[in-house]
């Protein structure tokens, strides 16, 4: 946020710092959106700006430790990500299965070759599904919690 507000101070638009910079305009981009950032960077931000960068490095070190709220928030959109991507993958499994069934009937339909790849990938959904809904507990987050915690040499 320091180096857009500097930008903005300065009437300059991203392509602008990018080029007196000698930097890509994607990674003033990247910066401004709290993104990681190189020492090389900040550095050529450090000199258009005409400020040290190692405070371009502090403030943007700062501004990019997540908050207890954050790290949460991306915790749930990343499950309901994964989620969303089961529900795509076995929404696919039901069309692709069903045309190849359609095709074994109308081709050879005393050699039933379709169960092969049903199971395969079958078997793959189920595996993905006990991931992403938790069906396996002794791999879930609890177990990780004790796993971490008894690394750590800690008590529950």
């Amino acid at each position: 946020m320091i180096v857009q507000k500097m930008r903005l101070e300065r009437g300059w638009s991203q392509q602008q710092l990018a080029d007196i910079a000698g930097i890509n305009v994607r990674t003033v981009q990247r910066i401004e959106s709290g993104q990681s950032v190189s020492l090389d960077s900040l550095k050529a931000l450090g000199a258009a700006f005409d400020v040290d960068f190692a405070r371009l490095q502090e403030t943007t070190m700062r501004q990019t430790a997540p908050t207890p709220a954050e790290t949460e928030l991306a915790l749930a959109l990343s499950q309901v990500r994964q989620i969303r991507r089961f529900w795509h993958s076995a929404l696919a499994y039901l069309v692709i299965m069903s045309f190849l069934v359609a095709v074994n009937l109308a081709t050879s339909p005393y050699h039933l070759w379709v169960i092969w790849p049903a199971l395969g990938w079958g078997l793959a959904l189920v595996l993905r599904a006990a991931r992403v809904f938790n069906l396996l507990p002794w791999f879930g987050p609890e177990w990780e919690r004790r796993e971490v915690e008894k690394r750590l040499g800690r008590n529950m």
